[in-house]
């Protein structure tokens, strides 16, 4: 019998490996064949035969557990399918990888763009400012009662006017009519602050400050540009507050609106949240009264304004929040917090609604009133800022409405 120990034509190196190793052990078509002789050709070299023995058993079990796993050549379609499904796998997470280094750049590219775009607001308003001299401060007496002054929707730089049906004036605003509802917002909180006998209050800025760049139709309403705008408000509300801070102790705080972001036409809203014209009048108010002795910036790594007035938490934001008295719920739950009072501005007219024991929703009047994207809505309000006093275990327990127009 003629014994065929050569690579057969379309043998695969595993299957002649196979063969050889199965005819010496297993169907014995090569069992007269000694070890030292099949091991140059199953292993490419001569071994002796205890060793070469001890190889072929080793191959054998091997070849046994592939057969076990149902798999009977490297080329079986499932082994592909396999090596193809790993590969896939692999690739995957090459670019998930990839993905989270671009997210990680692009993060730390925006992250440096907002600090630098802030460091630049700071350095244009020191070269620009007038030092003055800050007020002698204020030694406050605790009584149990605080005041809250809330300012929203100043919308500042926007000029318009809304005529009624018989050709009337309903509204007029403008920059000069903005700093004029500022100053008797002034003369109503000092009188406010006098007859309650209060020698420290807060001051709230639900957003919005300027009116911003959001569609292409405020062209027409804009005196200035964006940026202007907000120079020019900031350091008016900066030296505001100084005035103020001469007469009661204050405590500032600030949240952005809508109208407050630097939106190009085609940026998304809430895209780049530092770039806002907010931060430039904050900036203006620190950097004016940075030698105040009676003026407290208070901030917030969320935003949002977060106080405690008379031992209840307060929360300010601008007031997006289609329910009010939802939102101070959600609020609650988001950040872990018991939220006695959830105040607001964007609706443009006051409100509050009750929630509970000491609980409620503050909706705050706009400094510009009716508008015309408001008389689209057919929803007009006076233009109004809001003084609420608060009083230890009672909450909020009377609240000043200043009417402006």
């Amino acid at each position: 019998m003629i014994i065929d120990l050569k690579q057969r034509d379309g043998e695969t190196a595993f299957d002649y490996h196979k063969r050889l190793v199965y005819g010496k052990l297993v169907d014995k078509t090569l069992s007269d064949i000694d070890y030292s002789e099949l091991s140059a050709l199953v292993y490419g070299k001569a071994y002796n035969s205890n060793t070469a023995r001890k190889m072929f058993y080793g191959s054998r079990k091997t070849l046994e557990l592939l057969e076990q796993d149902k798999i009977n050549k490297i080329e079986d379609d499932d082994v592909l399918s396999d090596i193809a499904e790993k590969k896939r796998e692999l690739e995957k997470e090459r670019v998930k990888l990839q993905t989270e280094k671009l997210e990680y750049t692009r993060w730390i590219r925006e992250d440096a763009r907002d600090e630098l775009f802030e460091q630049k607001v700071i350095e244009s308003i020191r070269e620009n400012i007038k030092p003055c001299d800050p007020p002698k401060k204020i030694e406050i007496t605790e009584n149990g009662r605080e005041g809250v002054l809330c300012i929203a929707d100043m919308h500042f730089g926007k000029e318009y006017k809304i005529f009624g049906i018989n050709n009337e004036v309903i509204n007029e605003y403008s920059p000069e009519i903005c700093f004029d509802r500022m100053e008797l917002t002034f003369n109503e909180v000092l009188h406010t602050v006098q007859k309650e006998h209060l020698d420290h209050i807060r001051v709230y800025n639900l957003g919005d400050s300027v009116d911003g760049f959001l569609r292409p139709s405020q062209l027409w309403t804009l005196r200035y540009g964006v940026i202007d705008s907000a120079i020019i408000f900031g350091n008016y509300l900066a030296d505001w507050l100084m005035k103020l801070s001469e007469h009661v102790k204050v405590t500032y705080a600030q949240t952005d609106g809508n109208h407050d972001e630097l939106r190009l036409l085609d940026g998304k809203k809430g895209q780049h949240l530092c770039e806002s014209a907010g931060k430039i009048v904050l900036n203006c108010i620190k950097i004016k009264n940075e030698h105040n002795p009676n003026l407290t910036v208070k901030e917030n790594k969320t935003g949002l304004i977060y106080d405690n007035v008379c031992g209840f938490n307060i929360l300010g934001i601008h007031g997006e929040a289609k329910d009010m008295s939802s939102a101070i719920q959600e609020y609650a739950n988001v950040f872990n917090e018991n939220i006695s009072y959830l105040i607001g501005g964007h609706k443009h007219h006051a409100e509050f609604v009750n929630c509970g024991v000491r609980r409620g929703c503050i909706g705050v009047g706009s400094i510009v009133g009716s508008d015309d994207f408001s008389m689209k809505l057919r929803k007009c309000a006076d233009a109004t800022s809001s003084f609420l006093i608060f009083e230890e275990g009672k909450g909020k327990v009377q609240e000043y409405t200043y009417v402006l127009n």
